[in-house]
């Protein structure tokens, strides 16, 4: 299950950074590097999903972190 936290903690990251990026100079990183609709749509569901995750499971996380 860490591979899944790991991941889930990436897309986060590129998630924060994208927002960040969108923020300060209007630009899309994630439209920018997948220009076609289906994928970038498809990246947005993945982050999307791994911040639910990261916020449903954080409990359990933060247990097996510290094994």
């Amino acid at each position: 299950m860490k591979t899944i936290d790991m991941l889930a903690g990436l897309l986060i990251i590129i998630g924060a950074i994208n927002w960040g990026l969108v923020g300060l100079f209007n630009f899309n990183i994630v439209e920018y590097l997948f220009r076609s609709m289906s994928i970038d749509r498809v990246v947005y569901v993945l982050i999307g999903f791994s911040g639910l995750y990261r916020l449903f499971c954080c409990k359990s996380i933060t247990a097996r972190c510290k094994k």
